[in-house]
């Protein structure tokens, strides 16, 4: 388990960890990485935006940006150093309500807005600060769901493996927008749009490492559809289904899942389901078009929201908001399944990402 500490010392990978501050998180907590167990030591926390749901890392892994904000969106970055994270100038202001993600694609920051539905892109300067006004790419239409999809709902924007294009990826339109960069300072424009299962509730894309294939995960939905995708013309095109639920919620609870994560080595996707705390490893033996569950266990908390892998591969860390804690995993390296080797309190924890 890891122990908490006050003060930054020496080199090494270390964890950065936002939180919920609504939820009573504190802010950006940054760990050491034992690159052996893979355990986490606190050494400091720094404050962050209100809900700093959300991190991603510059190219060069020495800069740190975080998206959140309680009330309106903001966007921060911070230098990583050997004395801890220093801020880059003042948040800026992201035209955008409810971040729910944040990527860095060339000198620009993408954030997504959950609660406003549009994609807010930042102009990233020399130093790596990001730099308003936005330009925002609004998002339109509604799904079948009244409570959650009177509207857009956008929840994630991510580039693809060619870096040719960026995907939104929205709860709110069942859809799944391919947009082109546009001219700098400008925002995101649309190619094309995927519509996926009326009522799905689509919350993020990943792609597999060969680059052709990519799986969306379904928030109201327990399921994951797998798509080819062609970076030559911008398509993505969903090919199947395969369905997350356990039956392992209660009876009058829902399982929502949260997030996909292919391997490193491309040979299992982990999906992280709450509601009923599980992660499931799915199989990708039969092709990274076929995955099948081999394996679900407890996460060993409550809400998983998010997964990273360590730089090895050998180890899966899960963010778990309600319980307030991180937890990792040992993978099984011939089948990817998971064996709890770790806990640390990080309370309302909402992502990780490692430098």
């Amino acid at each position: 388990m890891g122990g908490a500490g006050s003060t930054y010392q020496g080199a090494g990978q270390r964890a950065h960890i936002g939180s919920f501050a609504s939820g009573g998180g504190r802010g950006i907590t940054t760990a050491a990485v034992d690159p052996a167990t893979g355990a986490l030591t606190v050494l400091g926390v720094v404050d962050g935006l209100g809900d700093t749901a959300c991190l991603a890392l510059s190219a060069d892994r020495r800069v740190l940006y975080a998206a959140g904000g309680t009330d309106h969106g903001l966007a921060a970055a911070y230098r990583i150093t050997a004395d801890g994270l220093a801020p880059l100038g003042r948040p800026v202001p992201v035209d955008g309500l409810g971040p729910a993600y944040v990527s860095v694609v060339g000198d620009r920051l993408l954030i997504a807005n959950y609660t406003s539905g549009d994609v807010s892109a930042l102009r990233i300067a020399a130093d790596g600060s990001p730099q308003g006004p936005a330009a925002v790419l609004g998002h339109s239409g509604s799904g079948p769901d009244p409570e959650r999809q009177a509207g857009p709902h956008a929840h994630q924007v991510t580039p693809d493996p060619s870096g040719r294009w960026v995907l939104s990826v929205d709860l709110g339109t069942d859809s799944v927008r391919v947009c082109a960069p546009g001219p700098a300072g400008g925002p995101l424009r649309v190619s094309a749009e995927t519509p996926l299962r009326p009522g799905s509730g689509p919350r993020e894309v990943v792609f597999h490492p060969r680059g052709d294939v990519a799986y969306v995960i379904h928030e109201l939905e327990a399921q994951l559809t797998v798509c080819r995708w062609d970076a030559r013309a911008g398509r993505l095109e969903p090919t199947g289904e395969v369905a997350l639920g356990s039956g392992g919620a209660a009876a009058d609870a829902r399982e929502y899942p949260s997030v996909a994560l292919v391997s490193r080595d491309g040979a299992c996707v982990w999906a992280a389901i709450r509601g009923s705390n599980l992660i499931a490893t799915l199989s990708l033996s039969d092709g990274p078009e076929k995955p099948r569950i081999t394996d679900v266990v407890d996460c060993g908390g409550q809400w998983p929201r998010h997964l990273a892998a360590g730089s090895s591969g050998r180890h899966l860390y899960v963010s778990n908001e309600w319980s307030g804690d991180i937890t990792w995993f040992d993978t099984d390296p011939a089948t990817g399944r998971l064996h709890p080797a770790g806990r640390l309190d990080v309370p309302a924890a909402a992502c990780l990402v490692l430098s």
